[in-house]
Parts: C-alpha cells; structure tokens; sequence
C-alpha cells in the first residue's frame, strides 16, 4: 500500500510538472528560416513578424535562423532592416546567426548586429525546433 502511494504520488507530480511546463510555452511556436540574400525577402519576412506578432501577441515564439545568404539580414555593413530587427527583438522574436556561415565567410561576429543569439549550425537549429514540435516556415516571400 505504501510502495502503491509512493508511486501514485510520483506520476501525479510528473503529471503536473508537464502541465506546467505546456503553460510556460507559447501555444504558437514558429521556427523561421532565412537563406536568401534578396532585401525584398527580408521586408517579406518582416511583413510575416509583424502579422504573427499583431495577431498572436504573447501566445507566439517565434525564432528566425540566418544562414548561408540569409546571414546579409544580420551584418552591420549589409541590413536593411536593423531597426526592424532591434524593434522585434523587443517583442521576443530571436534572430539566430549560424556559426558555420560566419566561419565560411569569414565573417567576424563583430560585423553583426548587436544582441543576436548563435548556434553552431542553421540548419540543425531548425530540425532540433521541428523535432520540439515547432512549426517551420521558409521566410521571406
């Protein structure tokens, strides 16, 4: 009888801890990846935040993953949208810079916007976020 409560007591509580953790995530999880250089796909994907973050509010995470081209969006010398960036990151949305683009390139962190998180590859970024079930869109058009 004792084991029996000692075990009903254990699953209960993993039970609340996962309702908890489902509270503490957004319902809306966006994964969204950026390779293009074009700034016209860049001011589509800011058209893409501006409708998700006015529509969704604080029930979305949204994270955009630079690589390859798409890195452009995150360089000091080569964005367009650097008050764009600054304004959503505000508002919780993270740009990604993957750290494999930045040693191709020979790019040197200190020639990217400033308070942009990294990860070592884009790409692994954005299958790791599909794998933690969040939904993946190709930005820009």
């Amino acid at each position: 009888m004792k084991n029996s409560l000692f075990v009903f007591a254990f699953l209960l509580s993993l039970g609340l801890g996962s309702a908890a953790n489902a509270q503490a995530q957004p319902p809306h999880r966006i994964v969204m990846q950026l390779v293009s250089g074009d700034t016209l796909a860049h001011k589509g994907l800011f058209v893409q935040l501006r409708n998700l973050t006015e529509g969704w509010g604080d029930s979305v995470a949204i994270e955009v993953v630079c690589h390859g081209p798409g890195m452009n969006l995150l360089m000091t010398a080569k964005s367009t949208q650097a008050a764009n960036i600054a304004k959503f990151q505000q508002q919780g949305v993270r740009f990604v810079a993957c750290e494999n683009t930045l040693k191709e390139r020979k790019i040197d962190k200190s020639e990217l916007l400033p308070q942009l998180d990294f990860v070592k590859m884009g790409i692994a970024e954005i299958v790791i976020k599909q794998e933690q079930g969040w939904s993946y869109i190709k930005a820009g058009f």
